[in-house]
């Protein structure tokens, strides 16, 4: 055997034990569905090398040792979730009905939240409207303005947003702002950001990413915050599927207008919020905002119970999809859920499926037209066995419906950032409340409604008269879920 012969059976035997390892390590990488790791097994293997740089980059849901580290020393720093200040904010599971006591169980295992009485709140009518009112809210603001946005653009709405704090600021209100790094880059990259830290407004950056190469060697730069979170004074709060941004959305323009729904809150419910902030806060800034939240709540007035739920890759794993599933499992007569973004793994589905075989109405409303190829085609995957257990699925046609509800029995709202894909499940982090509202609750399924009056339902048979092609397509797609 010659040298340079010699060399190359080294080198393959060298690249066959580098796979070799890292197919090991994704077997036995904990939190994978026996799915995913099959698929990474098949990509490492189909794809040599460039398998094993893109397990690398995108097969774990690795925020960072340091940044893990620094979470969890802010979350020692905060007071307990569960810990209410003032009487007024106490267990509230006594004002809802038995039967749904478990929901608000689910919720608070993963963040400490009771459910809290005593909140008021409505559904804004629109994007503009969302807007309008927080510029108002931060106008009438005395004490302080928190806002952290997954997406904020310097357009219409995301300058008006800039223009009411740099006013709140100049009135010696307190203002911290934050937005993601990627989500809001332009913002961020902008002009009226620098115009924010000069006018007194605190600024940071949710997950700088910074040098993409280095970034990555980190944790994964997918991994974002995609919340959605206003805190105004301690008792205000928001939460929805909008960012702050016009429903033109120009960076997707070709799918607008985006259509968001969002519920402004007034109550002890704004502490639960206050309390995700600070945690994002004090993760990117040496700032102690744990007085906050120890400050005594206002005088009790009546109102719903509410939690928040957030998740995120700090929190406990299958947070989310475990959320959901009991929701879907605890309807009784009537289901309606709208998301942009449908890629379950097979445990929701199953629960969808269930859900309409034991009688209940389900139904979900997604976009005509997704901003991503990828996950309409992977969410059209599932349509057919959705539709052979009875579920009723509709197609928004007005826009992109970008609007992240649940109605349950006409009495239990889910409402927040959370999508029902793989990616909310495991790489970001959302926030949502759940509570209990009839009069409120029938305020989101009449929009709910006014979501299906402008959408064209589709049949099985629509579905058997796809195109092989287009079939194909859908289920190729859908097998990358769990790699994606």
């Amino acid at each position: 055997m010659t040298e340079s012969s010699a060399l190359a059976s080294l080198w393959m035997v060298s690249i066959w034990l580098l796979h070799v390892v890292f197919m090991a390590r994704a077997v036995l990488r904990r939190h994978r569905d026996p799915a995913s790791r099959l698929a990474w097994v098949v990509v490492m293997a189909v794809v040599p090398l460039l398998g094993i740089i893109a397990y690398l980059l995108l097969g774990e849901t690795n925020i960072g040792r340091r940044r893990i580290a620094a979470m969890r020393k802010v979350l020692a720093q905060l007071p307990a979730a569960s810990a209410t200040p003032d009487a007024t904010a106490t267990n509230s599971l006594a004002e809802i009905p038995p039967d749904y006591h478990h929901l608000f169980q689910v919720g608070r295992s993963i963040n400490g939240f009771l459910p809290v009485g005593g909140n008021r709140a409505r559904l804004l009518p629109d994007a503009n409207s969302t807007i309008d009112a927080l510029v108002d809210d931060i106008d009438a603001a005395t004490e302080h303005v928190h806002l952290v946005f997954y997406i904020w653009l310097p357009d219409h709405n995301g300058i008006k947003v800039v223009e009411a704090l740099q006013r709140a600021a100049s009135r010696q209100v307190a203002c911290r702002a934050m937005a993601d790094g990627l989500g809001s880059r332009a913002m961020i990259a902008s002009p009226h950001w620098s115009a924010l830290r000069a006018a007194g407004v605190e600024v940071a950056t949710a997950l700088p990413i910074g040098n993409p190469l280095l970034r990555a060697l980190r944790g994964r730069i997918d991994l974002r915050n995609h919340r959605k979170i206003v805190v105004i004074d301690n008792r205000i709060t928001y939460c929805g599927s909008q960012n702050c941004a016009d429903p033109e959305f120009l960076v997707k323009a070709k799918y607008a207008p985006w259509v968001d729904a969002v519920i402004r809150f007034e109550g002890p419910i704004a502490r639960q919020n206050q309390h995700l902030f600070a945690s994002d806060w004090m993760a990117e800034v040496d700032e102690d905002l744990s007085g906050l939240l120890r400050q005594a709540l206002p005088a009790g007035e009546s109102g719903f119970a509410a939690q928040v739920i957030g998740t995120g890759p700090t929190a406990r794993y299958s947070a989310m999809p475990e959320v959901f599933e009991t929701l879907m499992f605890a309807a009784r007569r009537e289901l309606v859920i709208s998301t942009p973004y449908y890629v379950p793994d097979e445990s929701m589905q199953a629960a969808l499926c269930a859900s309409a075989l034991r009688g209940v109405a389900v139904t979900i409303i997604f976009p005509a037209r997704n901003d991503s190829l990828i996950v309409g085609a992977a969410s059209r995957s599932y349509y057919a066995d959705l539709l052979a257990a009875g579920v009723r699925i509709f197609e928004y046609q007005g826009g992109l419906l970008h609007t992240k509800s649940l109605t349950l029995d006409g009495e239990i709202t889910l409402i927040g950032s959370a999508n029902m894909d793989r990616r909310s499940f495991d790489l970001n982090y959302e926030n949502n409340v759940l509570f209990y509202d009839p009069a409120l609750t029938a305020d989101v399924r009449r929009r709910q409604g006014d979501y299906l009056a402008g959408s064209c339902e589709v049949t099985a048979a629509m579905v058997a008269s796809w195109p092989l092609a287009r079939r194909l397509l859908n289920n190729a797609t859908a097998m990358f879920g769990p790699v994606l």
